[in-house]
């Protein structure tokens, strides 16, 4: 049971992962799909775009600056993010046009049911427990009883607990043994994930003699995903192998680096490529094929610095995936106006699309098979697994001896 679904859990997002504090249980990923706007009626060119298209370096400036639109336009009055998607879009418009076709953005969205897990953890006398603890957090109560045992009299009971390596635990500053037998970690650390044993000494009652009894916990350290929104889109291209598609390249990725920079994210190339494709009653064309990421900058270590609610990677992602979306759509709405003749590259509407895509730290990973009481939790990597980089799954390594390995030494 992971400890922190308690009183902190709380509804996660839609089409993002719970907040800290809370463990997420079962995912559902259910493609709703949301028709983008088609592109508007032409309508006389303004001037904006007729400085884009004779190539003025001024106005790649200004589109290099967040929050800030060319002066004499509403966008570049405004301060609001709406702004900065907006004008960064009218002044990327005069390499792009629409199509006149109706696009699709491809959404997936994820579900959450959130588990309220007892804040008191009971063993078994069958087999060891499970208790899922978030790194650096609190634990729950790990009693050393049954949960029979909890409901009845115990006359002159005496518990003692023996760490991973077999080491008495005594109380320290991390470690917590209460008067009645239970376990408490503080700030746990991923050092402490291992298998702990309660010896309990009893009796019934005072007429019977004392009996022993032998509880086994498998504590683990969790985090939870750290997750980035994966984009692709493609755009009508020059000649595969012009120079000009380079540098259009560069400006595109600058721009989204720039309107993402506010929030602590940033944009990363995955890859770029270009193809002749084969257009239905329409010959061949040249098509940029992009995708690229956008994650928080988190640190990977400690607790976060930041506790202010806006510092939470998860509401600034997804103001940085609205700011996106909204930047394509404004340059479909603003190039379907154009009426001069059409650039070299433009963006092909209704190819943009997004999924989220979960990801582990180095040493921890995801499995739902040996880890259903915590199956969205990143759980440190048991012995005989690791993980080396930040993909969602430990690795077989029978050589490895420890909990979350980075490496199969």
């Amino acid at each position: 049971m992971c400890s922190q679904a308690s009183t902190q859990a709380s509804t996660a997002p839609a089409d993002g992962p719970s907040g800290s504090g809370g463990v997420s249980v079962g995912p559902s990923f259910r493609p709703a799909v949301r028709q983008l706007p088609a592109a508007g009626g032409r309508a006389p060119g303004n001037d904006l775009l007729r400085r884009g298209s004779a190539g003025g370096g001024g106005v790649w400036m200004e589109a290099l600056a967040p929050g800030r639109a060319p002066a004499g336009t509403a966008a570049g009055r405004g301060r609001a993010p709406r702004s900065r998607a907006v004008g960064a879009a009218v002044l990327l418009s005069a390499l792009l046009r629409a199509p006149p076709a109706v696009g699709y953005l491809a959404r997936w969205p994820r579900s959450f049911q959130l588990t309220q897990d007892s804040l008191k953890i009971v063993g078994s006398s069958h087999f060891p427990v499970s208790v899922y603890v978030m790194l650096h957090q609190r634990s729950p109560h790990v009693l050393c009883v049954t949960q029979r045992l909890r409901n009845t009299e115990l006359v002159d009971p005496s518990f003692q607990w023996h760490g991973p390596k077999g080491k008495i635990v005594s109380e320290n500053t991390t470690a917590q043994v209460t008067s009645t037998g239970s376990l408490i970690f503080q700030n746990f650390d991923e050092t402490m994930s291992g298998v702990y044993t309660c010896f309990l000494e009893y009796k019934p009652t005072v007429e019977e003699i004392v009996k022993n009894l032998q509880l086994k916990y498998v504590i683990y350290a969790y985090r939870e995903p750290h997750f980035y929104y994966q984009f692709t889109a493609r755009y009508h291209a020059a000649p595969c192998n012009s120079i000009y598609n380079i540098s259009f390249e560069k400006k595109l990725l600058q721009i989204l680096s720039k309107l993402v920079l506010d929030l602590s994210c940033e944009i990363s190339l995955l890859k770029s490529e270009c193809h002749r494709v084969k257009m239905q009653r329409a010959g061949l064309q040249n098509e940029l094929f992009f995708t690229f990421s956008v994650s928080s900058i988190d640190s990977e270590k400690g607790p976060k610095a930041c506790t202010d609610h806006n510092c939470d990677s998860t509401k600034r992602l997804s103001k940085a995936k609205n700011l996106i979306e909204r930047f394509f759509n404004q340059q479909v709405e603003v190039l379907g106006k154009r009426v001069e003749p059409l650039p070299e590259i433009y963006y092909i509407e209704g190819t943009l699309q997004m999924v989220w895509v979960n990801r582990c730290f180095p040493g921890y990973g995801i499995n739902v098979l040996k880890h259903p009481k915590c199956p969205e939790c990143c759980v440190i990597c048991s012995p005989g697994s690791y993980n080396p980089r930040d993909g969602t799954h430990c690795l077989q390594c029978n050589s490895s001896l420890v909990y979350g390995a980075k490496a199969c030494i």
